[in-house]
């Protein structure tokens, strides 16, 4: 009986598919999910989800106040920023336990 000069390639493309479901399911499920982040003393609030979209922005009216736009936007940014690191850290969380603790470049 001749080896294939390809191996178990049959067996490896089961696996990736099965992987590969399974990564999907992952991003679904994550997807879901929700992360906080505030800024200045928590007079902005950033809500982002699992797939690193900010899904809502609160203002404490109490910042317009001053009228110092120019804080508000630092403030807002800084919230939104600690938001999506927060959404970007949920997801590579999630998949340490799919992948073995394994980083795979350009997953997500």
């Amino acid at each position: 009986m001749t080896k294939s000069p390809f191996g178990n390639l049959g067996g490896m493309m089961k696996q990736a598919q099965v992987l590969q479901d399974q990564l999907a399911k992952l991003k679904d499920e994550v997807a879901s999910k929700t992360v906080q982040a505030s800024a200045g003393g928590g007079m902005v609030e950033a809500t982002a989800n699992g797939a690193q979209e900010i899904i809502s922005i609160r203002i404490d009216p109490e910042v317009m106040k001053d009228q110092d736009i120019d804080m508000l936007q630092d403030l807002v940014i800084s919230a939104t920023n600690e938001a999506l690191r927060k959404s970007r850290e949920l997801m590579a969380d999630e998949l340490k336990g799919l992948t073995g603790g394994m980083q795979i470049p350009g997953l997500f």
